[in-house]
């Protein structure tokens, strides 16, 4: 089974344009998540998919593959479908957050092992058990709630599930990665907005809402995305 990874970059963000370049200590932040990829050797290929001729020359010079796409997408996902058209001999593909400098090979072989556990599934997601009661109510933190089975029942910005009877449930993070089988990736990409997604501003929540089942896999994997230029220097910190 071929599985790609794919790292969708834009140069433009409201809060914090030409991200993908911010430096962390003496690399890219782009640079940062593509090397913590490289070390998945389940991958059958990598690429950073961008509309940015800058992102592409700086990608090309620390050896990084890249396809370019075009400017009018309105998310992540739909780029990735566009990478479809190029690479299309692949059967699964995985979204990966390019604003997550720590990323490393951990959670995509998680992923890939739960594709092949799972090949006939749409779409495969990972969350992590919450730990710090912060995190419960902050918009920021996606939760998410699934059957025994492992289908995701919702996705939400608020308290999920909220706790009527103080039975202390398990709250979930939603971790943002996603694996895509091939057909799958062409179809969400051509759905229409959804009440649902509109009113959370979640884009699984149109895939659901369309009828696409999405398999929750549970990680102990622990990130840090950067949303404002002030989350760099935590980032660095990090890195010692």
């Amino acid at each position: 089974m071929n599985v790609l990874g794919i790292i969708p970059a834009r140069f433009g963000s409201t809060r914090f344009p030409g991200k993908p370049l911010a430096l962390i200590k003496d690399r890219s932040m782009i640079e940062h998540v593509y090397r913590g990829c490289l070390q998945c050797t389940k991958l059958s290929g990598l690429v950073v998919a961008t509309d940015d001729e800058g992102i592409r020359e700086h990608v090309q010079g620390f050896g990084g593959q890249v396809i370019m796409t075009r400017n009018d997408h309105l998310s992540g996902t739909h780029r990735c479908a566009e990478v479809i058209e190029k690479m299309p001999k692949m059967d699964w593909y995985i979204n990966i957050q390019g604003d997550e400098p720590l990323v490393q090979a951990l959670i995509l072989d998680q992923l890939i092992d739960l594709i092949h556990l799972h090949p006939g599934d749409n779409i495969i997601t990972l969350v992590r058990k919450i730990t710090d009661p912060a995190m419960i109510d902050n918009p920021n933190v996606v939760k998410c709630v699934f059957d025994q089975q492992g289908k995701a029942l919702y996705f939400s910005r608020s308290r999920l599930p909220y706790d009527r009877n103080k039975s202390t449930p398990a709250y979930y993070q939603h971790l943002g990665i996603y694996a895509y089988s091939r057909r799958t990736l062409e179809s969400i990409s051509r759905l229409e907005p959804t009440p649902l997604e509109s009113a959370e501003s979640l884009e699984q929540l149109r895939w659901m809402e369309h009828g696409y089942s999405i398999h929750i896999g549970v990680s102990e994997y622990v990130s840090m995305a950067v949303d404002v230029p002030d989350d760099i220097r935590v980032i660095e910190e990090l890195l010692g």
